[in-house]
């Protein structure tokens, strides 16, 4: 599944590139080859390989990525656009204001997971994506457990990101972190 996910998110960050304007849609080649890094990286934090015990499966995806690039001959500001790009990825609006590698790889993830401008491609185009790069028949609920499977060992990451809902829908003892009571139970005054 993570291949094809992998895969079909990077045709999916190219359409998005294609259909938006400004800088995001002025991508040179080797933002390109930073791109696919980020799409082959994405959610390698979810592989047990690669989880860390404490951080976020994003950051594990990112830090892998790092590892990776760092023998490849490329500049730390095009490292650092990888591990942002994939850190970032499940962070709703703040990725669109960023480089446009960072920009573009959550917008595939979006379209490929969440729908988000599903209506603004082609229906020649989705069928092209889904041919090429197959959806399992469940994809919904099997990236769902997926998601869980990667996270559910360490639930104090989901704090404050899309994932505690995952654990929610998946865990019926699952507590979720709560900003307002983390303010009101920090040790200082007032």
């Amino acid at each position: 599944m993570w291949f094809s996910t992998s895969g079909k998110s990077l045709v999916l960050y190219r359409q998005c590139s294609a259909a938006r304007t400004s800088r995001v849609s002025m991508l040179l080649a080797r933002d390109t080859e930073l791109l696919y890094v980020g799409a082959m990286f994405h959610d390698l934090g979810l592989v047990p390989a690669y989880s860390s015990a404490s951080d976020r499966f994003e950051v594990d995806g990112a830090n892998a990525a790092r590892d990776f690039l760092q023998g490849h001959n490329l500049s730390e500001q095009e490292i650092e656009q990888v591990w942002t790009s994939i850190a970032l990825h499940t962070t709703p609006d703040i990725p669109k204001y960023m480089h446009p590698v960072v920009a573009l790889l959550t917008a595939g993830v979006e379209m490929d997971v969440l729908g988000i401008d599903y209506s603004n491609f082609q229906e020649a185009d989705r069928a092209a994506i889904v041919q090429r790069y197959p959806r399992t028949p469940h994809f919904k609920e099997d990236i769902l457990q997926a998601f869980y499977d990667g996270i559910k060992h360490k639930p104090e990451t989901t704090f404050g990101n899309v994932k505690a809902d995952v654990l929610a829908d998946k865990d019926p003892t699952f507590r979720r972190g709560n900003f307002c009571s983390v303010i009101r139970n920090s040790p200082w005054q007032g």
